[in-house]
């Protein structure tokens, strides 16, 4: 089984998530399958899947925590870890890959001080190691939110990355 990396930023949850959460579980309680739904829901209204909300999850589910924790690590759409206000995402697919992005990861962890999967402290920035996004012609290629950059070099990073700070 893949490491989580766990977070040190505490659950902060809101009551208006909680009641959002309490609505999507009494609409798919009883439905066949319905598992999967509620857990997208629930990272649609958190933006991630913490214990706390697994916990809620499997409660109103019916289901062991062990079966959420299983659905929420096997798929990738879902993520254990909050996500910074801006995500920091390394293409390592393979054109990116040979023409230097794992340099380029590491300068970004260095640049703010964490790891692939992991948030700032501030919760400004995440990092997200991805496969291929599709613009080869451009290895390497980061994004930052919605921002492309390709053909980028270990010496842009910094600057890059100043312009979210």
């Amino acid at each position: 089984m893949a490491k989580i990396k766990q977070t040190t930023i505490p659950f902060a949850g809101t009551k208006e998530q909680e009641e959002a959460l309490y609505k999507k579980l009494a609409e798919y309680k009883d439905v066949p399958g319905g598992l999967m739904p509620v857990m997208q829901a629930a990272q649609e209204i958190y933006g991630y899947l913490p214990i706390e909300v697994q916990k809620i999850i499997a409660d109103g589910m019916k289901v062991s925590l062990e079966d959420v924790y299983g659905i929420a690590t096997f798929y990738s759409l879902f993520t254990l870890n909050p996500q910074g206000k801006h995500q920091v995402s390394i293409c390592m697919g393979t054109a990116c890959y040979v023409k230097g992005a794992g340099e380029i990861l590491e300068a970004i962890e260095k640049n703010l001080g964490i790891k692939g999967g992991e948030c700032t402290e501030d919760g400004n920035f995440s990092i997200l190691e991805t496969r291929c996004i599709g613009c080869c012609g451009l290895a390497p290629v980061i994004t930052v939110n919605s921002n492309v950059y390709g053909k980028i070099s270990v010496k842009e990073v910094d600057g890059i990355l100043k312009k979210y700070k």
